[in-house]
């Protein structure tokens, strides 16, 4: 019957309700005396008078007290049902609050394992934000991340895939499994992963089910059960994190948010790092030409100087370029500018410097390489950039350049004082000319002038003037 009664509380007792009860409990006990003891008075004489109708002698005490009995059973009832019925909602409160304490009690252990786990968890990515706050470059975010799987997946085999500059392929950049063998996602670009396409965590109980990703199905190990985890990059979904383990055993709630942590502070911080390489580039590069610009190149350029005794210096200039932008607009004058920029970085070497200095002027240092390689670099230049021009079908225009080698006190002004100078008489001399000075000034003549005047050969003719 308790039971029964429990039914019918409250979900919650509360202190006011259980006071009531309390009060309740000793007034139907005072009133059940009292009313027992006023009973007994009144019916006394009725239990009396109705004894001495029905026995005689001494039978008559007995008789009055079988009488007065039968007379209080109603009432006797009466105030046992009451007395019942309180103590069975004074029962169905104590059941109530037991529940509510138990119930509690529960809350309670649930609400200290839950904060231990989120303690855990914030730790855990208080640990990977620190660590990733510390590293310069990617390959050093790529070890974190590498690391913070590894404790966060210590039994599972997990990677994480990235994709590479033209964001056509997944390559595997970090990974750790206990086993030796990682998951070996198949998927080979971005746009082949739904966690990355659709840009959302994905899980599967089973390779097998339908509905699964096609790339778990046919593994060496058999069926196997997945989470992917997208990784974002200033915006753009360029990765993967995948983790496999056996069929129906999916990963914890927990576990599933570490991974999503180490995702998203992990592509974080490699956006950040991108955009910090990005902004330093386009401080030290021309907006146009994508070339050094001067601070870069005299940093460079002094760099270079101090782990190479030689170093030549050319400078270049686009013949009539004026003209150029007057009669075809400015339009084709980038046009051309980004075109001598494409030739003159291809003509070079990977080390060497190139700067627009100013304008349709440029300056190429060249470590290590003596003024007479330079010269045979430059006019194999100005051949290619004639064919470029029509490939590309600009007009025409042709370039000059003044070359010297620079001495190894000489300040870098100085320098450029006597590239300029060679330029100058390149321009003179026609245009569309390599030019070389030496350290007095003079122009120095090509192998092929010096063959001609002592008879050895024809002479190659530099200026190829239009």
């Amino acid at each position: 019957m308790v039971d029964d009664v429990s039914t019918a509380v409250a979900d919650e007792v509360t202190e006011e309700q259980w006071e009531q009860a309390r009060q309740r409990a000793v007034r139907v006990t005072a009133q059940s005396t009292v009313l027992g003891i006023l009973a007994v008075a009144a019916l006394g004489p009725l239990a009396e008078y109705l004894a001495g109708i029905t026995a005689v002698g001494e039978k008559r005490y007995l008789a009055t007290g079988a009488w007065l009995a039968l007379l209080m059973t109603p009432l006797v009832l009466f105030l046992v049902r009451s007395v019942k019925r309180e103590r069975n909602k004074n029962d169905e409160m104590v059941v109530a609050v037991t529940q509510q304490l138990s119930a509690a009690v529960d809350f309670a252990e649930d609400e200290v394992a839950r904060r231990e786990v989120e303690a855990q968890q914030q730790d855990f990515e208080n640990r990977v934000a620190n660590a990733l706050d510390m590293t310069e470059s990617e390959s050093e975010v790529l070890d974190v991340i590498e690391r913070s799987l590894s404790d966060a997946l210590p039994d599972s085999p997990v990677e994480l895939l990235l994709a590479d500059n033209s964001h056509a392929h997944l390559l595997r950049v970090a990974g750790h499994t206990p086993s030796g063998v990682l998951p070996s996602c198949g998927v080979d670009s971005p746009n082949h992963c739904p966690a990355a396409r659709r840009s959302q965590l994905q899980q599967f109980a089973d390779s097998d089910d339908f509905d699964s990703c096609p790339k778990l199905r046919n593994r060496p190990g058999g069926a196997v059960s997945a989470v992917c985890v997208p990784v974002s990059i200033m915006g753009q979904t360029v990765g993967v994190i995948h983790s496999t383990g056996q069929p129906n055993a999916l990963l914890s709630k927990d576990k599933v948010k570490d991974l999503s942590m180490v995702a998203d502070l992990g592509g974080s911080r490699i956006a950040s790092l991108r955009m910090m390489v990005e902004t330093e580039l386009q401080g030290a590069t021309d907006d146009l030409t994508g070339l050094l610009n001067r601070r870069s190149f005299e940093e460079g350029l002094a760099e270079s100087r101090g782990d190479q005794a030689l170093v030549t210096v050319a400078m270049a200039d686009l013949d009539h370029f004026k003209n150029l932008n007057d009669a075809f607009g400015h339009d084709s004058g980038d046009r051309a500018l980004r075109l001598f920029t494409q030739v003159i970085t291809e003509s070079v070497r990977a080390n060497d410097l190139v700067c627009r200095y100013g304008g349709e002027e440029f300056v190429v240092a060249l470590p290590g390489c003596g003024s007479e390689n330079a010269r045979e670099i430059f006019d194999a230049l100005r051949t290619r950039l004639d064919a470029a021009i029509t490939v590309a079908g600009l007009p025409k225009f042709s370039v000059s350049f003044g070359i010297v080698e620079a001495g190894q006190s000489e300040e870098l002004a100085a320098v450029i004082g006597r590239a300029d100078a060679a330029l100058f008489d390149a321009k003179q001399q026609g245009r569309d000319q390599v030019v070389v000075h030496d350290f007095d000034g003079a122009i120095v003549p090509a192998a092929a002038d010096v063959r001609e005047v002592f008879g050895l050969g024809n002479r190659r003719t530099f200026s190829l003037g239009r």
